[in-house]
């Protein structure tokens, strides 16, 4: 069984999803049973709607558990030699001066509007490894992109 590698804040927000998946859990099971009283027709539709809701919440939750059952916090402060799961990127488009800059998080974790792109991710995967001023090319919709690693904290 793989660890999951997560940030303190990370395992802080997991920790708090999870609380509020289960709430909402609950109150989906209290609503099917006051809902589930089935007319001559058959089940009603609102608990054929509500049960679908909480297919997807219970999977959502087994996911978190499953995560949170085997995880390792991962803490990289100051600059490291490679780019590995916790560390900040500063990449450079190598055809125009456009700079982004990346954390590189767990699966979990991924937010790309907050810059928190996914290890398991195609610039993600490409940047693991990497070490300052090297070339990553990753395809993208719009062909192949090269990023050079400008640093890496």
């Amino acid at each position: 069984m793989n660890r999951t590698l997560i940030t303190q804040e990370g395992l802080y927000k997991l920790e708090q999803e999870l609380a509020q998946l289960k709430d909402k859990q609950n109150r989906l099971v209290t609503q099917i049973e006051e809902v589930a009283q089935p007319d001559e027709s058959g089940e009603d539709g609102l608990a054929s709607q509500l049960k679908d809701e909480l297919s997807v919440i219970t999977e959502k939750v087994e996911k978190i558990e499953e995560a949170l059952e085997n995880y390792e916090i991962i803490n990289h402060g100051g600059k490291s030699d490679s780019v590995q799961v916790g560390n900040t990127v500063k990449i450079k488009i190598s055809d125009n001066s456009n700079e982004k800059e990346f954390s590189i998080v767990s699966q979990l974790e991924s937010d790309p509007t907050n810059n928190k792109i996914s290890d398991q991710s195609p610039l993600g995967q490409a940047l693991l490894g990497k070490k300052l001023h090297d070339e990553v090319e990753v395809e993208a919709p719009v062909g192949k992109i090269t990023y050079k690693i400008i640093s890496i904290s």
